[in-house]
């Protein structure tokens, strides 16, 4: 009998290096372009994935978590972490990798790195939302939290929704150097910003990322004036908020999955049945978002599965045909399925 494994027993592996060498082969904004399209195709068919809370296991420095879903055809999963602290040891505050496989059979048919696709299908998602919650013809947004995904967050609104300038803000005054550093020949105008108030002058979005896990308030009441989008992507668990209670009551709400949101978005802070729209019945154009110049729309991502499913089957399809991928020997492949142990004692050396 053979030693050498079929096809089947090889799953495409794609490498924080292979990740980086096809976003550079792609461009940045067309990889963002595309991953909002994919997720907001996913969301026209919502209804079709199975759909649960993340499994998350908390710590006193941090959280990890399982993020599932399936949509009858192909399973994927996400594992990532959120540990704040990590920053001041010099490492990331999120790290993450995921897999696709086939629901027939079992198999996997893709692993891939997902810290930098995470900040990805984050940003995309950002601005996917806004494409139809934002004021229309809005132009400058306000970047508060200048960590690691703030720049992803500043291209994906400008490639998706058009924004021509940032005005950043961080307690941390070195990191809002470090993003508009980064931003400086993107095509953007950076505006480095002394304080929260001063960062949302002129702005008609607002993108909330900071990385503390605790209640904080990061913007307060007096601060939003009306017809603003606010974008909350840094409260994602449950201890965890940025916006003042009172800013939500003044805002129509959206969110992505209402068992996961009430637990760990900023709607923890209120009633459990203070009414929400879920976002893919917006797309689907089954309710409406913005109705009037005044009003205040918030989308209260907490980030879930099928927007990481959907990054998955974009990179697997985007790297067939590309060196940006290796193939990894993962799947234990006898010629006799039922002959575990002798393929193991035949490649005894």
């Amino acid at each position: 009998m053979s030693l050498t494994p079929s096809k089947r027993a090889y799953v495409p592996f794609v490498s924080v290096e292979h990740m980086m060498g096809l976003v550079h082969h792609i461009g940045i904004e067309q990889v963002l372009t595309d991953l909002a399209s994919e997720i907001e195709a996913d969301f026209r068919r919502w209804p079709l994935f199975d759909k649960t809370p993340r499994v998350a296991s908390h710590s006193d420095v941090g959280v990890i978590e399982l993020m599932p879903t399936s949509d009858g055809e192909t399973y994927g999963f996400k594992y990532v972490n959120g540990h704040p602290k990590n920053t001041a040891e010099g490492l990331q505050t999120v790290t993450a990798f995921g897999l696709l496989a086939e629901v027939e059979s079992g198999y996997p048919t893709l692993l891939s790195e997902m810290t930098l696709l995470t900040a990805l299908r984050t940003a995309s998602t950002s601005a996917m939302a806004a494409k139809h919650l934002a004021p229309k013809g809005a132009r400058t947004m306000a970047m508060i939290g200048n960590g690691a995904q703030s720049e992803f967050q500043c291209l994906a609104f400008k490639a998706i929704c058009g924004i021509n300038t940032v005005r950043l803000y961080d307690i941390d005054a070195s990191a809002t150097k470090r993003c508009a550093r980064n931003l400086a020949a993107q095509g953007l105008t950076v505006v480095e910003c002394r304080s929260g108030q001063e960062a949302m002058e002129g702005a008609q979005i607002i993108t909330t990322c900071t990385a503390d896990k605790q209640y904080a308030t990061i913007l307060t009441d007096n601060m939003v004036g009306s017809g603003v989008h606010i974008n909350a992507i840094g409260g994602d668990c449950p201890g965890k908020t940025e916006l003042h209670r009172d800013i939500l009551l003044r805002s129509s709400i959206f969110v992505e999955y209402p068992p996961q949101t009430r637990v760990e978005g900023e709607i923890q802070q209120l009633e459990h049945d203070h009414a929400v729209t879920e976002l893919w019945k917006v797309i689907e154009g089954q309710v409406s978002g913005r109705t009037d110049d005044r009003q205040i729309t918030l989308f209260d991502s907490v980030g879930f599965a099928i927007e990481d499913f959907s990054a998955l089957r974009y990179i697997a399809k985007a790297v067939k045909g590309t060196p940006f991928f290796t193939q990894l020997d993962m799947i234990a492949d006898p010629d006799d399925p039922r002959d575990l142990f002798g393929m193991l004692q035949r490649a005894k050396p």
